[in-house]
């Protein structure tokens, strides 16, 4: 088994955490997923993980109502599963600043436009697909970023570009930038696993393009 230790957080169907699953099984695989936190009790992302045997949690305002407690809940939680890397993957929640301070640097995002546009508060979903066809972009695609204190705003480590096209409604386009990050994800943590475990040079994951 891999040495490094992922955590995935996620809100709802967590599609992107079987990718990264799928991708952790693979024979060259450099990383493991050791933690799925969800703060939805009924998230797909927490039913998947009872199902793949992939040790869960669920925890919210509903278990910690203080935010601090919760915060500290969190950090106690990542360090007893030794965990490496925290992937956010539609995790609808801030994190701590404990936590955030704990992990500084080892807290990834995926975002589904070309940060920095259409970025910060409020942007996820088909939020941001609809702010891509209103503002006439002709390129759009997912992002991974460092997380901060602040959405959307930690230094961008990887993208991949894909084309706007004419007929694009939000509901395609929205269907293959998903398509995109579930190649981009995997790809962007297995690089970490090998660069934190000294068997890969010291360049980062490419922009990707069309």
């Amino acid at each position: 088994m891999a040495d490094f230790r992922v955590a995935v957080f996620a809100s709802h169907t967590g599609t992107n955490l079987q990718a990264l699953h799928q991708a952790s099984l693979g024979p060259d695989a450099a990383f493991h997923l050791s933690l799925v936190l969800s703060n939805n009790r009924g998230s797909g992302a927490l039913a998947y993980a009872h199902t793949h045997a992939i040790p869960a949690a669920h925890m919210s305002g509903a278990t910690h109502p203080d935010p601090d407690q919760l915060d500290t809940a969190v950090r106690v939680l990542l360090n007893a599963h030794h965990i490496d890397l925290i992937v956010t993957a539609g995790y609808m929640k801030k994190i701590g600043p404990k936590t955030l301070k704990s992990f500084d640097g080892r807290i990834i995002n995926i975002h589904p436009s070309l940060l920095p546009r259409h970025g910060g508060r409020g942007m996820y979903g088909n939020t941001v697909h609809e702010a891509v066809l209103a503002s006439g972009d002709h390129i759009t695609g997912p992002s991974i970023h460092i997380v901060t204190a602040e959405y959307d705003e930690g230094p961008v480590i990887a993208q991949k570009e894909l084309a706007v096209r004419p007929d694009d409604t939000v509901e395609s386009l929205s269907a293959r930038v998903l398509s995109a990050e579930h190649i981009l994800l995997p790809a962007v943590v297995q690089d970490l696993a090998l660069r934190a475990i000294g068997r890969h040079g010291s360049g980062g994951v490419a922009r990707q393009r069309p």
